[in-house]
Order: C-alpha cells, then structure tokens, then sequence
C-alpha cells in the first residue's frame, strides 16, 4: 500500500515579511527577528495543520543552506545562494516533488505564482496565509481549552 504524499506549504519569506505590516515593519530594524516570526508563524501550521513547511529565503552565502528548526525534517528554512532568489529554488522543489499537486506555494508575486501552478501546484495569497494562520491558532487555543477542561475533570473526579 503507498503512503499518502504529506501536503507541502512552501513560503516565499521576503515576500511575506514584506506583505505583512507587523513583519514588514520588523524587517526594517532587525531582518533575523521578522523571520524568526515568520517561521514560528509557520510552525504553528506546520503543528496544527500537520503539513510539511519549507520557508525559503533569499540569498545568504555562497551555497544553498537547509536548516531545521526544532530538529523535524518535515519543517525547513531554506536560504538560496547569493544571486538566486526564493522564486527559483520554490520552482525548483515543485518541480521535483512527486507530486506537484501535493504543494500549495505562499506569495504575492503573481509571476510566481503563475510559474508554480503551469507546473501543477497551488498557491495563496499572503491574506488568505494570515487568515488561514488565524484560523488554525484559534482551533489550536480551542483545542488546549478542551484538552485544560478534561484534565480539570480527571483531577477533581473523586476517586482519581
């Protein structure tokens, strides 16, 4: 039996520091922080919504660099080499993934965004990623609510 492709979020991160005031207004006075926010931002979707998240960034350094935060290989930050940018490289894993179906890419850029679904895979919007990131941090608080109250019961049942 084959096992199903897990969903693949990859995010532009310039793009969406820039198209996100809070972030774009860190961006001016510290750029590691704004993507530090970006990429808890990120795993919050990559907890709640069990996706595979790749953020990729551009230009840092003479080499692609491929770090993972927290140790899981299914969340990623990618830094592309001086001189290419984040348009390139999320082309680039689109069009090597098994299935391009399987990945829905996070950006404002309409030529991007043109360019990764002729390969056959989706995109959104930076306000439809904020809404989305809304969403899933409110089902998120729902759930440890729910989760306080059941151990709330469990320790004031008698007998427990």
């Amino acid at each position: 039996m084959a096992v199903p492709e897990q969903k693949h979020l990859l995010v532009d991160g310039a793009n969406i520091m820039h198209a996100w005031p809070e972030l774009r207004a860190l961006l001016k006075r510290d750029r590691e922080n704004a993507r530090r926010r970006l990429s808890q931002a990120m795993r919050l979707l990559h907890d709640a919504e069990a996706l595979r998240v790749t953020v990729v960034f551009d230009g840092r350094g003479e080499e692609l660099s491929v770090e993972h935060p927290g140790g899981q290989a299914t969340f990623a930050h990618i830094y592309t080499p001086t001189g290419t940018t984040a348009d390139d490289v999320i082309a680039q894993l689109v069009s090597r993934a098994r299935s391009a179906a399987d990945c829905l890419v996070a950006t404002d850029d309409r030529g991007e965004r043109l360019a990764i679904e002729a390969l056959g895979a989706g995109s959104i919007s930076s306000a439809d990623l904020a809404t989305w990131l809304a969403r899933a941090d409110q089902r998120q608080q729902s759930r440890l609510q729910e989760r306080r109250r059941e151990n709330d019961a469990q320790w004031r049942a008698p007998g427990a």
